[in-house]
């Protein structure tokens, strides 16, 4: 494992933790950065092994170095003695015993605009740097910069405690909660430069976990766990040998978890039988008819535009617009996917792009097809999915196939 590797798994553990000795978010980042700086220099022959443990030991020593360097010394120094004590009394947390979850709720908080408890989530916990986020968001990376400052800035100025929120208070920070959950979760499935993050993918799925555990009366909270579950499971079939992306239609999936994806569906009987549906429980309901078909010419097409159109009214925007006109190309035709694909406003997606090039090779305007892919390659750095693209546009016209879903 390379120190590479151990930041993009430890950096959102080591963050949350400091978080909680030092009780400042500026000074944990400041402090885990200096300590990973010093892993280069000391891992030149081999990393630890604990390199977690080692980057919060290092982290908090940093710190406290600082904090005793600083001009207001003696309140502060405290605080630093303190830290050096790894037998000081435990505190009272809450229901909630993970540094990580912990920090998940803080950042969820409801004084904080919920746009930028997402973006500062995400930083924190996941280690994704603003294009990252801002790719997650379809926005502007100076805008994702803006919201992430402020969000610290009301943090301080607030006086917002990192703690967690009584069990009364949990349901009001859920929404915030499960949507950051999904965006780490997306990003580790297509990450803006790596075609997959399998740390960032099992991190969601590991707290999607804890919060079904923590509200198992939620059913938003099941749908998402469902969602990751039967996610994840294709993810051994997602990549080729050689690494570029297979498409969903020509996965082997055969090489799916099938213990993943019967989790997957008891959680979503379970959601149904709740009868409370919710953006998730949809994607999950969606995902599983995915993964229920054994041959992708065996998809039920039909069901899945049903859900899409469900899903459209409970969380209408241009994603799922688009993920619906597929589903409607798929039963109606690509003419009628093509109509509402066009009618779609989102500039930063390629995968809008890549969907309109691929209804208008099927429908045999394949020049105007090639400009559409030129679009979708212009605005994605994945390597991979640039490679899809261009496969695409190679491949002899009359076996060209979609380029949706991984």
């Amino acid at each position: 494992m390379s120190t590479a590797e151990v930041f993009a798994a430890e950096y959102g553990r080591c963050v949350a933790t400091l978080t909680r000795l030092l009780g400042d978010i500026d000074l944990a980042e400041e402090a885990v950065a200096d300590a990973f700086a010093v892993a280069v220099e000391h891992w030149a022959g081999g990393v630890p092994p604990n390199p977690g443990g080692w980057i919060v030991t290092t982290a908090r020593r940093r710190a406290i170095d600082r904090i005793r360097r600083e001009r207001a010394r003696e309140p502060k120094e405290g605080d630093a003695v303190r830290l050096l004590d790894d037998t000081g009394p435990d505190e009272d947390h809450g229901p909630i015993e993970d540094d990580r979850l912990r920090m998940l709720f803080t950042c969820c908080h409801p004084a904080l605009a919920a746009p930028a408890r997402v973006a500062l989530t995400l930083r924190l916990l996941g280690g994704l740097e603003v294009p990252a986020i801002a790719r997650a968001f379809l926005t502007a990376e100076p805008t994702i910069a803006q919201r992430i400052v402020r969000a610290k800035v009301k943090i301080r100025d607030a006086r917002i405690p990192y703690r967690v929120p009584r069990a009364a208070d949990l349901p009001d920070r859920l929404a915030s909660v499960l949507a950051v959950i999904y965006l780490i979760s997306t990003e580790g499935h297509t990450g803006t430069t790596d075609p997959t993050r399998p740390d960032l993918a099992a991190e969601a799925l590991r707290l999607a976990r804890l919060v079904a555990d923590l509200m198992p009366d939620e059913p938003e909270a099941l749908g998402l766990l469902a969602l990751l579950l039967l996610t994840e499971a294709r993810r051994p079939a997602r990549v080729a040998d050689d690494g570029s992306l297979v498409r969903l239609d020509d996965q082997d999936r055969s090489a799916w978890d099938a213990a993943m994806i019967a989790e997957g569906h008891e959680l979503v009987r379970r959601c149904l039988r709740r009868d409370r549906p919710g953006r998730y429980q949809l994607q999950a309901a969606i995902n599983a008819v995915h993964t229920d078909a054994a041959r992708a010419q065996d998809t039920d097409w039909t069901q899945i535009l049903a859900l899409y159109d469900q899903l459209a009214v409970l969380d209408p925007g241009p994603v799922v617009a688009l993920n619906r006109a597929v589903a409607l190309a798929e039963v109606h035709g690509p003419a009628a996917g093509l109509a509402v694909v066009d009618t779609l406003d989102a500039p930063r997606y390629h995968l809008l792009d890549a969907v309109r090039a691929d209804l208008l090779d099927r429908l045999g305007r394949h020049d105007e097809a090639g400009a559409a892919r030129a679009e979708a390659l212009g605005k994605t750095d994945n390597p991979a999915e640039r490679a899809l693209l261009r496969d695409a546009g190679r491949r002899p016209r009359h076996v060209r196939k979609s380029s949706r879903g991984l």
